[in-house]
Formats: C-alpha cells, sequence, structure tokens
C-alpha cells in the first residue's frame, strides 16, 4: 500500500458474527462499572430511520475526481444571519471544500502539496471549530483541520463575505509537525489524524487533541496566536490508551490489524461543561476521560468485536475473524468513527457515535453520573434522490437555528457509498439531516 491510502478493509473481519468487550486499563480485567447495561440491546434492524434533506455533490478518490474522499464535517453557524451558515468538510487529499446550507460548494481549498516527490502530500483527515479566538487583529471564528500527510494542524479563518472565499489559510509556517521528528517518519504516516477542539472556559485558552494513526496516542495541544495573525501550536501533553485488553477469561486480546499497527482513535468530541473527552477507538470503543488528559480513561461502551481473535491475510489485506467469546457491547459495530456533542436548551443532550459497521448512529446519555447511559439510535436511509450513508466516518450536529432550512438544527453525516456510483469509481460525500425529524424519531 502507499504511504497515504490505506485499505478500508484491513482490522475488518470477513464473517461479522455478533460480538463483545471488556475492559479496563491494557491488561486489567473488566469490572461491571466500566459502562452501561445491556438493558437496551436488540437488534440495530429495529431502529428508527430518518432520511437526509440534501446531500453534496460526489467526491472520488481517483486522479479523475482529485483524489478527494469525504470525511468529516464541521457546522459554522453565522450567528448574525443563520441562513449563511456553512458546512465545512474535508476531503482527505482533495483538501477541504465549503457548502452553504443547500449543500452547493462554495470553496474549495487544496492540500498543500508534498514536499518532495518521494514525501506524503497534504491529507486532510478531521476538521473542527474554535469560536472567536483572539488573534492580532480581533477575534475571529477559525475552522482547524489535521493535515495526516504533514503530520500538522492547518488553520483557516471564517469570514462569510470575504471575496475570494469564506476560508482564508492563517496557518504558522513555522509550526512543527505533531507526533514525528522528520519527513523520514512523516512518510511513515503515523501522523496527526482525529481532532477534537477545545476552549476551556476557566482560561479562555484554546487547544486541539489529537490522535495518531495506527497508534493509540492523543495529544492535547494549545494553540497559540502569532503576532503575525496566524496560529501555531504547542504540545501540553499526551496521553496513550490500551493497546491489549484482559478479557473476562484470562485472555489477552489485541485487535486484529496490518502487522505493525495499534488500534487508532479517530473520532472525538470534547464535552466543555464537564471537561471531558470521548474518544472512540475505531477497534475497541468509547473512552471518556479529562480534556486535559489527566485521570483515568474509562471505556463507556464496546462495540460488538471487542474480544474477538483474528488473524490477517497479506493477500486479501483482511482480517478472518475467529469465534466470539460474547463479551462485546450490543450497540457499536466496528469502526466506531464519528462522535459528536447534542447540547440541548437545558445543557443536557446526547453524545451521538458513528456505528460504521452496521450503518446505524448511537445516542449517549452526557450525565457522567449515569454512566454516558445509552438512549437509543438511528439510522439516515434514502429518500427519492437523496441517498442515505453507508460507512459513516465523520458527524457534525448543531442543535441551533440555521434560517428557514433547518430551523430545529442540522446534523451532517458522511456517507462512505454514493449510490448511485460512477463504474468502478469510489464515491463519497456528506448528507443533510433535519436534526428535527432525528429528535423526533428519538423521542418516539
Amino acid at each position: 500500500m502507499s504511504p497515504t491510502h490505506r485499505s478500508r478493509s484491513v482490522a475488518r473481519y470477513r464473517p461479522v458474527p455478533a460480538l463483545a468487550v471488556a475492559l479496563g486499563t491494557a491488561l486489567v480485567a473488566l469490572t461491571a462499572a466500566t459502562g452501561p447495561a445491556d438493558a437496551n440491546s436488540g437488534t440495530t434492524a429495529a431502529l428508527p430511520a430518518v432520511t437526509p434533506k440534501a446531500q453534496t455533490p460526489a467526491l472520488f478518490d481517483d486522479e479523475a475526481g482529485g483524489n478527494a474522499n469525504a470525511d468529516d464535517p464541521a457546522i459554522w453557524r453565522n450567528t448574525t444571519d443563520p441562513d449563511r451558515s456553512l458546512v465545512i468538510a474535508t476531503a482527505k487529499e482533495g483538501g477541504l471544500r465549503v457548502y452553504d446550507l443547500d449543500a452547493r460548494q462554495v470553496q474549495s481549498l487544496p492540500a498543500p502539496a508534498a514536499p518532495g516527490p518521494d514525501d506524503a502530500p497534504g491529507r486532510f483527515n478531521n476538521v473542527d471549530l474554535v469560536s472567536r479566538m483572539q488573534l492580532p487583529s480581533g477575534r475571529a471564528d477559525i475552522a482547524v483541520a489535521s493535515d495526516r500527510g504533514h503530520d500538522k494542524l492547518r488553520f483557516y479563518r471564517i469570514d462569510r463575505d470575504r471575496p475570494g472565499g469564506p476560508l482564508t489559510d492563517i496557518t504558522d509556517p513555522d509550526a512543527p509537525a505533531v507526533f514525528s521528528t522528520g519527513q523520514d517518519e512523516i512518510n511513515e504516516q503515523r501522523t496527526a489524524y482525529g481532532l477534537a477542539t477545545w476552549t476551556d472556559p476557566a482560561t479562555g485558552r484554546s487547544y486541539a487533541l489529537v490522535s495518531r494513526r495506527n497508534r493509540t496516542g492523543v495529544a492535547l495541544l494549545e494553540l497559540t496566536a502569532t503576532p503575525r495573525g496566524t496560529v501555531g501550536y504547542r504540545t501540553v501533553r499526551t496521553l496513550n490508551l490500551p493497546s491489549s485488553f484482559r478479557l473476562p477469561n484470562g485472555s489477552s486480546w489485541t485487535p486484529c490489524a496490518e502487522p505493525g499497527e495499534l488500534p487508532q482513535v479517530e473520532g472525538m468530541v470534547v464535552d466543555p461543561a464537564a471537561g471531558m473527552l470521548y474518544a472512540g477507538q475505531e477497534d475497541v470503543g468509547i473512552w471518556r476521560v479529562r480534556a486535559d488528559l489527566t485521570g483515568a480513561p474509562q471505556l463507556l461502551d464496546k462495540v460488538r468485536e471487542y474480544g474477538v481473535p483474528g488473524v490477517y491475510d497479506e493477500e486479501t489485506d483482511e482480517c478472518t475473524a475467529g469465534d466470539d467469546p460474547g463479551y462485546g457491547g450490543s450497540h457499536l459495530a466496528a469502526d466506531v468513527e464519528g462522535l459528536t456533542l447534542l447540547t440541548e436548551a437545558d445543557g443536557d443532550g446526547y453524545l451521538l457515535a458513528s456505528s460504521q459497521g452496521d450503518n446505524t448512529f448511537a445516542l449517549y446519555d452526557r450525565e457522567i453520573a449515569d454512566r454516558n447511559e445509552y438512549e437509543g439510535g438511528f439510522r439516515v436511509t434514502a429518500s427519492g434522490a437523496v441517498d442515505g450513508s453507508e460507512e459513516c466516518d465523520g458527524a457534525a450536529v448543531l442543535n441551533a437555528p440555521l434560517g428557514r432550512r433547518y430551523p430545529r438544527g442540522l446534523l451532517v453525516v458522511q456517507d462512505g457509498h454514493v449510490t448511485p456510483a460512477e463504474g468502478e469509481r469510489e464515491a463519497t460525500g456528506f448528507k443533510f439531516v433535519d436534526l428535527g425529524k432525528v429528535m423526533d424519531s428519538v423521542d418516539d
């Protein structure tokens, strides 16, 4: 495989039986207090379905399509004119795309070029927002993207009325690599991957939490404005999640993957009110830990595949699963992907997770005292000419009025299989869902 591409099938199990999990820290036995009870277990086929209102033009991951592959969205609300709000989304080697609320593209920004002919090109993986960051020219809303190709963060000022497009690159040219020590290491692509931003209400300082591809590490970076009006960062601390786990039968389990790869984190979101980071370790489950990366992580829920042994096959680039020992969760099918926070008017709400393996979305209570209890789920299915969402990577939700199109808020989800596709070309995109429909389905 090339250093910038990885088959979707790696670390996937060819047969997918109902699966399981247990946990603590690495090689520590799971106790009953680590996650929600399975009282809500059952088939996901019974989950309610909601339909999208709009979809973006398809992106194609080939030379003719600009090597663009939809991954992760963020929703920016225009407080002065909500009808002119934006969705900012990553397209991997295709850079960033910006859409209006009709899902029409209003701007495309390329990923940076490779520094040399044998080096990895820029590849934007995840995106998040920082509201009203202090710059020398005043406060501004900033879009932050993880550049997996170059192991950096990229920063874009948002100005809806700028003639050249709403995003302007303000990345500090001296910003360092997040994890790597040199270009050779960057080319190995164990680089910046998942991303969540966070502004500490106690100090007003803004941070990014960044995961590392094919590793279990998460770094806390403080974002810093320079006198030149650019934005950079410095590493505060890092945390490594477990890569192997002690099962209730006393055996040790590590998720199957290509040799040398560890179970990575991608989807992440911070609950600023509680100061908690939620991180999706793709083949394991959802963790909760303090956003400053202090304290012990807790596993809230597990994928069904947890604990299932697997053998990697180099010829097929897949993992063949063994027998299910029956330790897994009931609500998530690997991979755990996009995590986003749905905040209600009273401050309560839900943690929303993309369950990529069964094309569903799971909702968890934000109440830590209730151990983030599972509250239900839903599917995003096709309606007429508007396709549904399959193998969803990233997701973003905003529970605020967005003008006449989305007066009850908006959910944006990635679609890993745009239908109809064009021949053999891999097509992806984003679906816009009326959040009111989602909440009505959950309430029902």
